[in-house]
């Protein structure tokens, strides 16, 4: 009997490993500079969800691309294409569609398509449904045709026009749900690693709302989550410093508040924020490495 129950463990799948990735505009070439770290030590995860820029930066990661984040956006961020008010005023996005999500990733940088879809690593965009003012976790499995997922989780309130998706109207996923850690364990992910883009003690302060009743006065749902937004993130921090506290979840953030704007423009200051990216991945490998072994180890 003793001997059937040790195999029985053993043939036990190992809990799936997921990595979370936060958005924040330009905040997330710090996740750019993370997950080459991860690239480089060969991480690989089960599952991947991207929140924003999370999302954008995700995508390289899941296709193997180290590098290619941090060369576009410097080579790209002063590009009025690329993201700009003359963007805004012209097509109702700061960010170009055209350019950024066609001919960016199919011509200017190619995106590796095919080492997507034979990575074997479950790919999710965190969205807003804009109607019932909930989060939405969509999954990827066909980056080029589903592209305008990610466009639709990076597509900022105010600054953005709506993303029409299978009936779905979506908007950027931090508005619900910045950071998907409860939801993605909640998803088959247990074992999960959380990329932040704000530093330790960080807490979000109340917004004014008084655009949302304007832009969004047709959906009270999606006006309300932006009204408790603050309060969402911050419990959602609170939960996060728990978990970690348990060991139950591995968080890599800022070791410095990042001094970068949400629609930074200047080469070497979004290379600096990478930089911090990388060396905070590198100073935490070693426990990270640690501790996702011992959770292999745990369902032995």
């Amino acid at each position: 009997m003793e001997n059937e129950e040790r195999k029985n463990r053993t043939e036990e799948p190992a809990a799936r490993t997921g990595l979370v990735l936060e958005g924040g505009g330009m905040r997330g070439i710090y996740t750019a500079g993370v997950l080459d770290v991860f690239l480089d030590k060969n991480l690989h995860f089960d599952g991947v969800i991207g929140v924003s820029a999370g999302a954008i930066h995700g995508c390289s990661f899941v296709s193997g691309q180290k590098g290619r984040s941090i060369r576009y956006y410097k080579k790209y961020c002063r590009d009025k294409r690329f993201m700009s008010v003359r963007n805004l005023v012209l097509t109702g996005d700061i960010a170009g569609e055209q350019f950024c999500y066609h001919d960016l990733p199919e011509r200017l940088d190619p995106y590796d398509y095919d080492a997507f879809n034979r990575s074997g690593t479950e790919f999710y965009a965190c969205c807003s449904n804009v109607e019932t003012g909930e989060a939405e976790y969509l999954r990827i499995t066909d980056m080029r045709r589903q592209i305008d997922l990610v466009r639709a989780s990076a597509s900022l309130p105010y600054v953005s026009r709506m993303v029409e998706v299978d009936g779905k109207k979506l908007l950027d996923g931090g508005c619900t749900d910045s950071i998907p850690v409860l939801a993605f364990r909640a998803m088959g992910f247990p074992r999960t690693v959380a990329v932040l883009t704000r530093h330790k003690g960080y807490r979000k302060e109340p917004e004014s709302v008084r655009m949302a009743e304007v832009f969004y006065r047709k959906y009270p749902a999606f006006v309300k989550a932006l009204q408790n937004r603050h309060l969402a993130y911050n419990r959602t921090l609170h939960q996060i410093e728990e978990l970690e506290a348990a060991g139950e979840i591995f968080v890599i953030r800022p070791s410095q508040p990042l001094e970068i704007s949400r629609t930074e423009h200047d080469p070497a200051r979004l290379q600096q924020v990478y930089d911090i990216g990388r060396r905070d991945a590198l100073c935490r490998m070693r426990d990270l490495e640690r501790w996702l072994q011992d959770g292999k180890e745990a369902r032995r």
